[in-house]
């Protein structure tokens, strides 16, 4: 059984139990708690928290996985062991509330001994061995009584091995593992409970029993509907069923292994884990395929998040090919065989290629020259003593990304020992600092618990604000939301229905008030508070709100036009960067608000102003074909089928909202125009990088665009007046500038005149060829002129030194070529005096100061010099 026909079986033994069939998320998750998707269950925990209201009861799914920043992070482990990866893929089935573990232990057990004809994996169910829960003596009975393992072979642990939780507090409960025994070969015999390492009685399927409620305190009550959360690793099953020692021996990593080797000219044994060439092949293998699947879901190198961590696996791996002594490229031929690998799986890794090994190539491009970099200053500091010191370690890693162990093994060879105490000193106070940076955005427990509080007792909120702009509504409760930045206390309320929007997807929430018969509330945004339960923040500005109370909610219509204007144009933007730029353009982040739109997107270069002129052209060639803008709902499935693309930052259901706006087809959940002359004219008033493959560029509409035209039309009237131009202001200013440059010619001629005279005056005042003199009120240029005519008066050593118009010290040398000294020689010293500096290594040279206080002290160094 190869690696697809694994994770099919997976999907089709329990598609045929009635779960849906749930495709992998991205690795970018909505939760924002963790980095990436660190396992199955993260795409559904709101379902499990009870923040959401599941679509479905049972689901099933392959869940594409990253463990490599945060707490999750297995990265410095890759290589080294035989299952450590930073990709992998969870198989996972789930009960929301349905089956529990009667129906779970004896479908695992058919699943896994269960003959490949009728779609099982047939392992020997006499290698099996079961973990529980020491409490959990319903799935001891289950395993033993309903399914037939004997109880020699069910061993219970604690809560460290088989308790899971969510965090301090929510859903938790036991655990059952699944493990084999992989024979004597791997250790001796005893069961899971005497093997902790996992060597020989290796787990490979957790079965998780969600049944408890963990408060605080604490102690924990049963959920009303327990449910089920089991992870199987796909590598791991894997490399059982296809009789191999490690995952590094899978259809998944040879093709990948074998590249590695092609490229460096090593060969090596996969398992020799003492072997260094070994090691680094797994590493390149691993790497290649993690920071392909990475990429591919919109992930780019950078400094900051999970770009940093993807950079550091990218560096990772071209510093064993480095090491290896490989002086070509190693990421491009390894990304072809990882998508080729990987490819019918995710269609869409294949779809990216071209882009995602384009962004791998240059990345390493970029890494190998900063290596080269690192050693060379790495190889200066080892010439210098018989230690190097940490801070000098910790700057090769934080600056130039080599890890410790790289710098120790090349300081090893010198015979030289690193300062280990203070890299970790450094790195400690590095911690320390983040640590500090780090902001608590979320929310307290308490407002959690009172937002949660309102789930319970009403339901979520309903949401009119795709076509209402008012509604009369009931207010279900009202929190205190703090002060706002002037002192005055802030509200929250919550309502059964609503026109205002939440912000969600890059658009701003909604303005507004809500009205009672006793009181008023302006609210100043709109955001979720938990998922679909909007939450309405502002000050009571008149008498009281309270809960149970009509209202009338209504939002402030002018600015949600002006929004729905931004919204629909940032998606004809998207449109029209992916036709002119290419389709590797893919959205990563946007503001959408009343007063302007922001779109951030990858690409790996500045947009040139041809390129923004036609996206500009294009997207105003749509507003004026004045089409119908459509929003409306249907299945993923049938907006896929529309070739409808996702929208950065919404997460979707099963059933979606698009948005049809000329040939832009997106999901999108936000308000838009009814038409897409609606929008107005689009001006793009800005293009940057926010970063490593990063651009930014934002725009205006509708009004926004009129008062730009106005306001550039005022500012050209007034530089026609000020030019002096009656018709073309363009001419005008070019005939200022000709006059200027007139004007200049003139006044250069004057200078070279005044100077040639002032040079005789100052030349005749030379002692032994030798003059040193004070010059004030002329522009170091003018000085340095000066200095020039004055030597060719036959002056052998000169140097002017004066005060400028603006109040600065301008400083000026010129020798003759018999001299033998550079003329920065003559003002260096002296330039210090007057608290500047400057040079050069010629027979001219010029320096500058900020305190013409010191010019007499000066003077006197600059004599000596000179007569030096």
């Amino acid at each position: 059984m190869n690696a697809d026909q694994l994770r099919q079986s997976f999907l089709d033994f329990f598609a045929a139990k009635d779960h849906s069939v749930v495709p992998s998320a991205s690795l970018i998750p909505h939760d924002p708690t963790v980095m990436f998707t660190v396992a199955g269950m993260v795409p559904f925990k709101p379902y499990f928290v009870g923040d959401e209201v599941p679509p479905y009861q049972r689901a099933v799914s392959s869940q594409k996985c990253a463990r490599a920043g945060g707490k999750h992070n297995d990265l410095d482990d890759v290589g080294r062991t035989k299952r450590h990866l930073v990709f992998f893929e969870m198989m996972g089935n789930f009960s929301f509330g349905d089956y529990f573990k009667e129906a779970i232990i004896p479908w695992s057990w058919d699943l896994v001994t269960g003959s490949p004809e009728s779609g099982g994996w047939g392992m020997d169910g006499d290698r099996m061995w079961i973990t529980v829960h020491e409490t959990d003596d319903e799935a001891e009975a289950i395993w033993h009584e309903q399914v037939g393992v004997p109880m020699n072979r069910i061993q219970r642990l604690g809560d460290k091995d088989n308790f899971w939780q969510m965090g301090d507090t929510g859903p938790c409960g036991p655990c059952s593992e699944i493990h084999i025994d992989r024979g004597p070969e791997f250790g001796p015999d005893g069961g899971p409970l005497g093997d902790p390492a996992g060597d020989r009685f290796m787990e490979f399927w957790n079965l998780v029993f969600m049944q408890y409620n963990q408060a605080p305190d604490g102690s924990r009550t049963p959920l009303p509907k327990p449910s089920v959360d089991t992870g199987a690793g796909l590598e791991r099953i894997l490399a059982l069923l296809q009789g191999v020692d490690s995952v590094w021996e899978t259809d998944l990593m040879v093709p990948l292994i074998d590249t590695a080797q092609s490229i460096t000219g090593k060969r090596t044994i996969v398992g020799d884990y003492d072997d260094r060439d070994s090691f680094a092949m797994r590493v390149l293998a691993e790497h290649a395929r993690s920071s392909t699947m990475l990429v591919s879901d919109g992930v780019f190198p950078s400094n900051e998040g999970r770009g940093y961590v993807l950079r550091r696996i990218i560096r990772r791996a071209v510093r064993y090919a480095f090491l290896l002594g490989t002086e070509q490229l190693v990421m491009p031929r390894l990304v072809e065989t990882a998508i080729d690998v990987m490819g019918n799986a995710y269609p869409d890794v294949v779809k990216n290629r071209d882009f995602i090994v384009g962004v791998l190539t240059r990345e390493e491009e970029r890494f190998r020259h900063t290596l080269k970099t690192g050693l060379s200053i790495l190889d200066d500091e080892l010439t210098t003593g018989d230690s190097l010191s940490g801070s000098t370690a910790f700057v090769l890693h934080d600056t130039y990304g080599f890890p410790l162990e790289l710098t120790q093994e090349i300081a090893g060879e010198r015979e030289v020992e690193v300062d280990l105490a203070g890299f970790e000193a450094e790195m400690t106070a590095q911690r320390e600092r983040a640590k500090a940076a780090r902001k608590d955005s979320g929310a307290s427990d308490e407002r959690l618990d009172g937002y949660r509080e309102v789930v319970e007792q009403f339901g979520i909120t309903e949401f009119l604000g795709y076509t209402d702009v008012s509604t009369q509504s009931r207010v279900l409760s009202v929190l205190s939301a703090g002060t706002d930045d002037d002192g005055n206390e802030l509200v929250d309320v919550f309502l059964d229905r609503t026109p205002f929007y939440a912000e969600s997807g890059g658009q701003v929430g909604d303005t507004g008030t809500i009205s009672t018969e006793t009181g008023k509330v302006e609210v100043l945004d709109t955001t979720f508070a938990l998922p679909n339960l909007r939450r309405h923040t502002g000050r009571v500005v008149d008498g009281t709100v309270s809960a149970g109370q009509e209202a009338t909610a209504a939002i402030d219509g002018a600015r949600r036009d002006a929004t729905k204007r931004n919204h629909t144009a940032t998606h004809l933007l998207h449109w029209a960067l992916r036709r002119v730029l290419g389709d590797h353009v893919k959205q990563a982040g946007s503001y959408v608000g009343p007063d302007r739109l922001r779109f951030d997107f990858s690409h790996y270069e500045s947009v040139t102003a041809d390129e923004i002129a036609e996206i500009e052209r294009l997207v105003n060639a749509e507003t004026l074909r004045n089409e119908r803008a459509r929003s409306f709902e249907t299945s993923k499935s049938e907006a896929e089928a529309l070739g409808a693309i996702a929208f950065f930052g919404d997460k979707y259901g099963d059933i979606v909202r698009v948005l049809e706006a000329g040939p832009s087809v997106e999901l999108c959940g936000g308000t838009h125009v009814s038409a897409t002359g609606d929008i107005g004219t689009v001006k793009i008033v800005s293009e940057s990088s926010i970063g490593s493959n990063l651009r930014r560029i934002e725009a205006i509409t509708g009004e926004a665009s009129v008062a730009l035209l106005q306001e550039d039309e005022a500012k050209l009237g007034t530089i026609g007046q000020l030019v002096g131009a009656t018709g073309d202001v363009v001419d005008g200013v070019q005939r200022k500038l000709d006059e200027i440059k007139e004007l200049q010619n003139e006044l250069k001629a004057m200078r070279s005149q005044m100077a040639a005279g002032r040079a005789s005056e100052i030349a005749a005042g030379a002692d032994d060829g030798v003059v040193v003199a004070r010059v004030d009120g002329i522009d170091p240029g003018d000085l340095r002129e000066l200095a020039l005519a004055v030597r060719q008066q036959g002056v052998r050593r000169v140097a002017l030194l004066g005060e400028t118009p603006t109040g600065g010290v301008s400083l000026a040398a010129a020798v003759g070529p018999d001299e033998g000294i550079p003329a920065a020689n003559l003002i260096k010293d002296a330039a210090r005096a007057v608290g500047g500096g400057g040079g050069g290594k010629g027979d001219v040279a010029t320096a500058g100061g900020k305190d013409p206080s010191g010019l007499d002290e000066a003077m006197r160094i600059a004599t000596e010099a000179a007569r030096a």
